[in-house]
C-alpha cells in the first residue's frame, strides 16, 4: 500500500509499504477513505517528539470502511462498517477506561516502559505519533489497522459523509474537551489563543456551550475570518496589542476562561520578545517549547480563572511565571483528549445539524500530494488551514 512516511526532519514521502494484517483477537482493518493533516502532525515535521524512526507512518486522524476483523470481536464491529477512528487507542477495561479517561488508557501503549521513563507514568497509545506513545502505524495510508478495534472506534450513520464526521477523531472533541474544561457560565468571555482546526473547534464549542463572549486571537486574515464567521470577536496581535484589547473587551477584568490552542510552536515575533527568546534557547537545545501564550494568557486571565490547554506541548519550558497563577489562583486543566468521552453526543450534535465540522476544510487532496501538503500548511500558504487526504 502508499503511506505518506517520516524519514526524518521536514522530511515526509509516499512511500509503498507492507500491508497492515491482523494480529491480535481484538484487531481490525480498515480501507482509508478520508484522513487529515493536524497542527500537531507539524511538531514531528518538525522533529520535536522525540522517539520517531525513519519509516514511521504518518497521521492520527482516519477513517475508512472495516474489511477485517480479529477473532475476539464478537460481533461489536463488522465488515462493511464505516467507522472515524479516534486517535487515542483504548482497551477499555483498564481502570482509566473506566473513568473514561481515554488518553490515559493503561494498557494500549505497547512501548510502556519508555513513556514511563520520560513522562514517570505510560499514557495512551496513539497513532502514527511515535514511539513513545506505541509507534503504532498512522492513518495518512491506504490501509490502517487498529488494534482494541472493538472499542477504538466510531461507527458513523448512514447518510453523513466523511467531511461531516472525520474530525470526531481528534480536532472536533479536542476542541469541545478545551471548552467543557472552562465549566462555561452564561456570562463568562472565553479568550482562545490560536485560530488553527482545533482553536476553530474550541471557540465553536464554547459557543454551543453558552458563553457570553468568545474572543479569537491570531494573525491570519484568514484564519480570523473564520473564527469571526463563528461568532467570535477577533484580535490581529500583529495589528494590536491583545492586552490592552482583551483589557478593553472585558471592562478591564480580564477572561474569566483562557485556551491555548497554540501549543509548543508559538508565533516567533520581534513584536513580542520573549518569542524572540524562546526560539534561541529552542536552536541551542536549552528548551523544548515556545510558551509565550502560556505566559500572556496566566497575566491576563480574570482572577480565579481558568486556563485550559489543548495544545500539546513537548517538554520543558522556561520563564513560566509560577507565582502570578499562584497568586491569581487559578486553575489549569489539560490533557491529550478523551476522545470517546465525547462522541455520542458530538455526533448527535453534527446529525441534528447544530454543526457541521467541515466547514474548516480548505484543501482536499490525493496521497501524493501530501508530502507537498506537509510544506503547505506549515507555511500557510493558499489561506490553507485543514487538509483532508483522500487516499
Amino acid at each position: 500500500m502508499r503511506a505518506l512516511v517520516w524519514h526524518g526532519k521536514e522530511d515526509i514521502r509516499c512511500d509503498t509499504v507492507s500491508d497492515p494484517e491482523i494480529r491480535e483477537p481484538r484487531d481490525a482493518i480498515i480501507k482509508v477513505t478520508s484522513c487529515a493533516i493536524c497542527g500537531s502532525d507539524l511538531h514531528l515535521f518538525h522533529n520535536l517528539i522525540p522517539a520517531m524512526l525513519p519509516g514511521d507512518i504518518m497521521g492520527h486522524e482516519a477513517m475508512g470502511e472495516v474489511v477485517e476483523v480479529g477473532s475476539g470481536m464478537d460481533g461489536r464491529l463488522k465488515k462493511g462498517e464505516r467507522i472515524v477512528v479516534p486517535f487515542t487507542i483504548i482497551c477499555g477495561e483498564c481502570d482509566q477506561c473506566k473513568r473514561q479517561n481515554y488518553s490515559l488508557c493503561e494498557r494500549s501503549n505497547r512501548n510502556r516502559d519508555l513513556a514511563e521513563k520520560a513522562f514517570g507514568h505510560a499514557t495512551a497509545g496513539l497513532f502514527g505519533y511515535s514511539h513513545l506513545t506505541g509507534g503504532y502505524p498512522g492513518g495518512q495510508a491506504e490501509f490502517l489497522r487498529v488494534p482494541f478495534a472493538d472499542t477504538t472506534h466510531i461507527k458513523v450513520p448512514d447518510g453523513l459523509s466523511d467531511e461531516q464526521v472525520l474530525f470526531l477523531g481528534d480536532i472536533f472533541p479536542t476542541g469541545w474537551q478545551a471548552a467543557v474544561q472552562c465549566d462555561i457560565e452564561p456570562t463568562d468571555t472565553i479568550a482562545v489563543w490560536g485560530c488553527g482546526p482545533v482553536g476553530q473547534m474550541a471557540i465553536r464549542s464554547a459557543i454551543l456551550l453558552g458563553a457570553d463572549q468568545v474572543i479569537a486571537i491570531d494573525y491570519l486574515p484568514e484564519r480570523l475570518s473564520m473564527a469571526e464567521a463563528g461568532g467570535a470577536t477577533t484580535i490581529n496581535f500583529e495589528e494590536e496589542s491583545v492586552l490592552e484589547r482583551l483589557e478593553e473587551l472585558t471592562s478591564g477584568r480580564g477572561p474569566e476562561k483562557c485556551i491555548d490552542a497554540t501549543g509548543t510552536e508559538s508565533h516567533v515575533s520581534l513584536g513580542q520578545p520573549d518569542t524572540l527568546y524562546d526560539r534561541a534557547k529552542q536552536m541551542l537545545l536549552l528548551e523544548n517549547d515556545r510558551p509565550h501564550v502560556l505566559r500572556e494568557m496566566i497575566y491576563v486571565c480574570r482572577p480565579g480563572g481558568i486556563i485550559s490547554v489543548p495544545g500539546v506541548y513537548v517538554g520543558l519550558v522556561d520563564k513560566f511565571p509560577m507565582g502570578i497563577a499562584m497568586n491569581k489562583g487559578l486553575t489549569f486543566r489539560m490533557g491529550q483528549t478523551h476522545v470517546n468521552r465525547w462522541t455520542d453526543d458530538l455526533l448527535r450534535r453534527i446529525e441534528e445539524g447544530q454543526i457541521d465540522p467541515s466547514f474548516v476544510i480548505t484543501h482536499t487532496v490525493g496521497l501524493e500530494d501530501g508530502p507537498d501538503m506537509y510544506k503547505v500548511f506549515r507555511d500557510k500558504q493558499d489561506s490553507c488551514i485543514k487538509v483532508v487526504i483522500k487516499p
